[in-house]
């Protein structure tokens, strides 16, 4: 059997993670050829949980296929349901690093640009003062839309969208009376 065992609960989690696989792995009637046992390794490689199609009636059969899978991946049977086989191997931490590396150019080009701008943006500023630092980030961060009020004597109008609504004063918060009940009253001296 395999050297890699699982516990109830990690397997619970792997069943439910494994519900929504697809099969990347079919086992014909040839069995376990080297082609399909290159495939499960490069897929539980890839994946680390992977489900595994084995076409054949006898189950017999497939119950050898799973543990001879599961022998040659060096990976944990999670679950054998009919036809279908689950198997889990863990992935390494450098793998897992390699494919954080599969990024689309555009996002890579992207991240560079803003950390290059970053930099940029805080070489200049450092010959500014510390006053003049504050004043220009509270002023970038301060623009808002003009009132409608405002807008109205624009050419735009005050239906465009690019303009608020203008806000009425909150109305001040009124107090409840308290009622008290005679009792109460007197116990109070009034």
């Amino acid at each position: 059997m395999t050297a890699l065992t699982i516990t109830p609960a990690q397997r619970k989690s792997l069943k439910a993670d494994a519900h929504g696989l697809s099969p990347v792995v079919m086992v014909g009637g040839d069995g376990l050829t080297l082609a399909v046992i290159k495939e499960a390794k490069s897929a539980i490689k890839h994946h680390g949980l992977i489900k595994v199609r084995v076409f054949g009636d006898d189950r017999e059969a497939r119950v050898a296929i799973y543990e001879e899978l599961c022998d040659k991946l060096d990976a944990a049977p999670v679950q054998h349901i009919g036809k279908l086989l689950v198997l889990w191997k863990p992935k390494d931490a450098v793998d897992e690093a390699y494919a954080n590396l599969a990024r689309s150019s555009k996002q890579t080009k992207k991240s560079l640009q803003t950390s290059q701008t970053k930099k940029s943006s805080s070489r200049s500023s450092s010959g500014r003062s510390a006053f003049e630092r504050a004043a220009a980030v509270k002023t970038s961060k301060s623009k808002k839309r003009p009132l409608r009020s405002e807008a109205a004597e624009s050419k735009i109008g005050w239906s465009s969208p690019g303009y608020r609504k203008a806000v009425a004063a909150p109305a001040p918060i009124k107090k409840r009376k308290v009622r008290m009940s005679s009792t109460k009253k007197k116990s109070l001296g009034s």
